[in-house]
């Protein structure tokens, strides 16, 4: 935040930004969800609260999407509709854990797990990850820093782009239930990925909570539209909180959700893009010296090691100062290492990917 905030500053004293910091799509939503957002405005009808857990068409639209991606059949009355998949974490969190329970996460790792999860009084563990494990945890891990309540993965990750194969998730989710350890599978960038689709945790054991989103590969972060897969246990824990903290998701955006899952032709289109994207800085970061980077199997992120050119935090206000380049340094990821990382996001638009990388290329020349 502080970087996009530096970078808004330095756009409105009229310099110009080149935007690989912010980790969310440069489109807006699909055609298909605008115009249905149109007929929901133009219909005249009040946009009143919905049912807590979401309306009816939206939820069984979600559990469609599960059977259409994944093969998998899905209850709608598992699916909870959330403000966003920030809203996600609130209920899920709150549901599943107590003060002072343990809850492993990885570093590096989305920090707002750690943030939502400390301000409840939980005991967060943190587990460091490398390139041994391909940043991601593993049962061998976990045992390490058992015992544990709950476990929080995401694949493909924030900020290493990384993903667990079915094999991994289904032995974290064996571990989880020996363990008696609720496992949350933070599944966002389902959807972007290069190869390989992403597996959901739901494949191999029916009571992994399961957090998604519209905002990512739906493009529709501003909306502020998500779900759970929930087991029945948690449902009614669920429902209770939702109504109490939010009393539901924003009317319009579930109405005009609906459409989302019959524009996948559109937003397979900004897939391709990310991929056009992802090969420019695989290809030329490598010129500037970076090169020692996470596999960036989805998301729109390249994790890279950048200690050898210096400080991360200190080369982002460098490259937003001298060359109009935003990014995002690595320490929010990981307060203990994230000075040798940097989080390059190629979410962006083509032309900038090209751009930024030319006047990296031109910096290191010049050192």
């Amino acid at each position: 935040m502080e970087v996009m905030r530096a970078a808004e500053e330095r756009e409105q004293a009229g310099g110009e930004v080149l935007h690989l910091e912010v980790g969310q799509p440069s489109t807006g939503a699909p055609q298909g969800v605008v115009k249905a957002a149109e007929a929901a405005l133009r219909s005249g009808g009040p946009l009143g609260y919905t049912n807590a857990l979401g309306t009816p068409e939206l939820r069984a639209a979600i559990a469609a999407h599960y059977a259409d991606w994944y093969g998998i059949e899905v209850d709608p009355a598992r699916v909870a509709v959330t403000t966003g998949a920030s809203a996600s974490c609130v209920l899920a969190f709150l549901a599943c854990f107590d003060e002072g329970d343990r809850v492993a996460v990885s570093s590096p790792g989305y920090p707002c797990y750690k943030n939502i999860l400390a301000s409840f009084g939980v005991e967060v563990v943190d587990v460091p990850v490398d390139a041994t494990t391909r940043f991601q945890l593993t049962p061998e891990l976990l045992e390490a820093h058992a015992p544990l309540v709950g476990v929080v993965v995401a694949s493909p990750s924030n900020p290493t782009g990384t993903m667990l194969d079915a094999a991994s998730l289904s032995a974290l989710n064996s571990w989880c239930t020996l363990n008696e350890a609720q496992l949350i599978s933070d599944e966002i960038y389902h959807g972007i990925t290069y190869g390989q689709a992403a597996e959901t945790a739901i494949a191999s054991g029916s009571d992994a909570v399961v957090m998604n989103s519209f905002s990512k590969y739906f493009s529709m972060t501003g909306w502020r539209l998500g779900w759970l897969l929930l087991p029945e246990s948690l449902l009614g824990a669920v429902e209770r909180l939702a109504q109490n903290l939010y009393i539901s998701a924003p009317t319009l955006s579930q109405l005009a959700g609906v459409a989302a899952f019959d524009c996948h032709e559109e937003l397979e289109g900004n897939v391709r893009r990310y991929a056009e994207n992802r090969e420019i800085l695989l290809e030329r970061l490598p010129a500037v010296g970076i090169d020692d980077v996470a596999p960036a199997d989805g998301a729109f992120y390249v994790w890279a090691r950048v200690d050898h050119l210096g400080d991360s935090q200190d080369l982002s206000a460098e490259w937003l100062d001298e060359l109009g380049i935003a990014v995002t340094g690595g320490i929010d990821f990981d307060p203990a290492r994230g000075g040798r990382y940097m989080r390059f996001s190629f979410a962006g638009a083509t032309h900038e990917m090209r751009e930024a990388t030319a006047r990296l290329e031109q910096w290191a020349s010049a050192r």
